[in-house]
């Protein structure tokens, strides 16, 4: 039987239109920062992609300043319908600049193209879209009662956002800022500034008015110096737990606002009902989308016990299928880690899962010699004690575990002290609707996983972090007492 292969189908990296010096965004215009320049890299092949001018202290204090003047004499007393006029530009312009985006993403990101074609830019836009929708319709959405009048902006919000999904993750914080009347100050990742900084080329574009957004690029003190400002009003944070719960002792006692979400590990619950080829799709989408640099990601598969030899045989050859390599290309299903410091922690915690006993199982798709790269791997034979088990890789990672009754699945999926997603698969509506309930987790797929919209909220529980985004939960979290029961 003849073997197909794929010939490679190269993205123009020349589309992304990268520069050789980037700059913060500070008061409506790109400014030189004051702090020590920064490299980021192509993970797929450890190359210089451009010098990026981070931010001192100072620059800061101005970008919270513009803010706050943005905030008082322009953004905030604009009324709802002329706010959504400049959202909705700044999505159809994203809209317009998808393709340059979303190959300057997987550049700086290292993730598949296809992914950023056809999943992160296109969701960013639409949040922006959903987000003006809503700009003009907050004294009709429940926030405000006849008592406590009109919902009210809180201010000036401080985001900080995540390497994994750098465009997406911004949308998912400056839209429903902008659609409440707030002004922003946001710190991209260290190591995937790039998107951020063109997105602040939109925002002109857009004629956005000055100091409404304002991007600040620098490494972890400057997110420090950002969250504990004074004159932030309202911090949003997505990023690891260890610093999750840094910022929420440092907020303690303060008037600043706080909603975070955090890591997870997230329990992919299969059942002997479930259609096991659908499954096995949701399962593979579920931990290597993104090479698994998804809080959110399935990255534990509990099957029921008699199907589960039969499922395992089943993920392997799909797995097998996946193919490695260039993220630009189309063809490609798994991209390169994002940095060698996630390399090295993803192959620390799979040698502890070898050395705790579990039986590892790696695909046997090349790797590439250049770059950050990690071939999907598997754990069977996992216990709930293992380091596999209870810690998050955020890789391409799955650790698989067995149950014979459907309690035994609550009780192991939520041997975890993390809470931020789940997925069920089963024919049976009535135990989808229990184990739904049953599992501590702020967001349960049925059937399915990783779906995403911006009208549904999403959010976690325990060290996965509080708060929602999306949706009209979101809204609530920029707007005075919305999110705590005051209005």
């Amino acid at each position: 039987m003849p073997v197909f292969d794929y010939a490679p189908a190269p993205e123009n990296r020349e589309i992304a239109r990268v520069k050789q010096y980037y700059q913060p965004f500070i008061g409506g215009g790109f400014v030189d920062g004051g702090g020590e320049p920064l490299k980021t890299l192509n993970p797929a092949t450890g190359e210089v992609l451009a010098e990026v001018s981070t931010v001192a202290s100072s620059d800061v204090d101005s970008a919270v300043t513009a803010a706050r003047k943005a905030f008082e004499r322009v953004w905030s007393p604009m009324p709802g319908a002329e706010r959504a006029k400049y959202i909705y530009r700044i999505a159809r312009l994203i809209q317009e600049r998808a393709r340059e985006l979303a190959v300057l993403e997987s550049l700086d990101n290292g993730k598949p193209i296809k992914e950023s074609r056809d999943a992160d830019i296109p969701t960013a836009a639409a949040h922006f879209f959903y987000h003006a929708g809503w700009a003009d319709k907050l004294d009709y959405a429940g926030f405000s009662t006849s008592t406590a009048g009109p919902p009210q902006p809180l201010g000036v919000a401080g985001q900080v956002i995540p390497w994994n999904f750098p465009l997406l993750m911004l949308a998912w914080k400056i839209a429903p800022a902008l659609a409440t009347g707030n002004t922003v100050v946001l710190k991209p990742a260290e190591t995937t500034p790039l998107t951020a900084l063109v997105f602040a080329e939109i925002c002109q574009q857009a004629e956005l008015p000055p100091g409404v957004v304002n991007i600040v690029p620098g490494a972890g003190d400057v997110g420090e110096m950002l969250v504990t400002h004074p004159g932030i009003d309202k911090v949003a944070f997505t990023g690891s737990t260890e610093v999750g719960k840094l910022i929420q002792r440092q907020l303690a006692g303060t008037r600043t606002r706080l909603t975070l979400e955090l890591g997870g590990k997230a329990a992919n619950v299969v059942f002997d009902d479930a259609p096991l080829d659908q499954a096995i799709e949701g399962i593979v989408n579920g931990i290597f989308f993104n090479q698994g640099h998804v809080c959110c990601a399935g990255s534990r598969l509990l099957v029921q016990e008699s199907v589960a030899d039969e499922v395992l045989a089943k993920l392997r050859a799909r797995v097998e299928t996946l193919r490695l390599g260039d993220p630009l290309d189309k063809n490609t299903d798994i991209g390169a880690i994002n940095s060698a410091e996630q390399l090295a922690k993803i192959r620390e915690l799979v040698a502890s899962g070898e050395d705790e006993g579990a039986q590892r199982w790696t695909s046997s798709c090349p790797v590439p010699e250049k770059g950050y790269f990690f071939a999907p791997t598997v754990f069977s034979g996992v216990e709930s004690s293992m380091r596999i088990a209870r810690e998050e890789i955020f890789g391409p990672v799955l650790s698989v575990q067995t149950f014979r009754t459907p309690d035994e699945a609550v009780t192991k999926a939520n041997t975890t002290p993390y809470g931020l997603s789940a997925g069920v698969w089963t024919e049976k509506g009535s135990r989808i609707l229990w184990l739904s309930n049953a599992l501590r987790a702020g967001v349960v797929w049925a059937n399915t996983f990783n779906r995403f919209d911006p009208s549904a909220p999403f959010g976690g529980y325990k060290e996965s972090g509080f708060g929602r985004e999306g949706g009209r939960s979101g809204l609530a979290a920029y707007l005075k007492g919305a999110d705590d029961g005051e209005v």
